[in-house]
């Protein structure tokens, strides 16, 4: 087991998935001679060469469809978009055909490809590059979406989602990158299940990605107060793991969802209406969620530090969900 920044973890599993598999291909904008703009991919075109780790043209359609046709041709192609704000110009490859293939060809083909991105704020990039996006992709039939909140789910997710027979999206958080935590390269996450991060009795905190650290942070200052919040990492968007929710609101009682993204129309809608529907008379209060407000990001850093989700914004929804 080795302490990793979580950069490093989605490195290591590109470099152990390419060494365990010659179909794994690494292609996107500067992923080769420039290591990737968050410098996850550095040192894998010295290692695995040109025809393995292949710098693109600037065109996101273009290498969303290029994996598209290499996966179904039988490499296990693993694309970057460098920012997920611009999965608008892929989405025509992403959603309309490696999300669909296997369906139209009656399970005759199938698009074994990763789509990594980053996503999120926190480091003042503007409306047009710190948006969380992957609502839009966990809606999509044929689609798999995964978001770790750590190192070692970069490391873990990354394998099986390599390893997946049908498209993966890879989300992840560009302030985790400098994050440090134990990876342990035998360990693999399995797409669809998500992990207690804290138990507790008294209300569920149901989050993913980025806003783990953030849940996390909040239910221990109200631990300090004699209130033991149970912490729930999703892990994993599309499918995501209902058990574990439905198991963890019937011994607290009370839900809270968190999510960076935009709280209009987001996962965390579909996780509130699933208890609902289905675990209402575990309810001692109504499913709550916290999200952004419905405007774009602001790039200035006063302005984003208000919008963005926050330990004192958890707290305080923490507070209405208890009185």
């Amino acid at each position: 087991m080795s302490s990793l920044r979580y950069a490093h973890a989605v490195n290591l599993a590109l470099a152990d998935a390419m060494a365990a598999d010659e179909r794994v291909v690494v292609l996107g904008e500067d992923v080769a001679q420039a290591g990737g703009s968050f410098k996850a991919t550095r040192g894998l075109l010295e290692r695995f060469g040109p025809e393995r780790v292949i710098d693109t043209p600037i065109s996101e359609a273009a290498i969303t469809s290029a994996a598209v046709g290499a996966a179904m041709a039988g490499l296990r192609p693993v694309l970057e978009i460098m920012f997920m704000d611009f999965i608008t110009l892929a989405m025509d490859g992403l959603v309309n055909q490696a999300a669909k293939a296997r369906f139209m060809f009656g399970g005759r083909c199938s698009v074994p490809m990763v789509v990594r991105t980053p996503h999120g704020g926190g480091l003042s990039a503007g409306p047009q590059h710190s948006q969380c996006l992957e609502a839009w992709l966990a809606h999509v039939p044929g689609l798999k979406v995964v978001c770790p909140s750590n190192p070692q789910d970069a490391y873990g997710l990354l394998r099986a989602a390599i390893d997946d027979p049908d498209p993966v999206v890879f989300v992840e958080h560009k302030a985790l990158y400098g994050m440090r935590g134990e990876v342990d390269a035998g360990l693999r996450a399995r797409i669809g299940e998500a992990r207690v991060a804290r138990p507790g009795r008294d209300a569920t905190l149901v989050c993913y990605g980025a806003a783990v650290g953030t849940c996390l942070a909040a239910a221990g200052l109200l631990a300090d107060r004699g209130v033991e919040v149970e912490v729930i990492d999703l892990r994993s968007l599309q499918p995501w793991d209902w058990e574990t929710v439905r198991a963890s609101v019937a011994r607290t009682h009370r839900a809270l969802v968190v999510h960076e993204a935009v709280q209009a129309y987001g996962v965390g809608a579909e996780i509130a209406a699933c208890i609902g529907e289905h675990a209402f008379d575990e309810l001692d209060a109504p499913v709550m969620r916290l999200g952004a407000p419905f405007m774009p990001v602001p790039f200035s850093a006063t302005l984003e530090a208000r919008y963005a989700v926050d330990e004192t914004k958890v707290l305080a929804a923490l507070e209405r969900l208890m009185a």
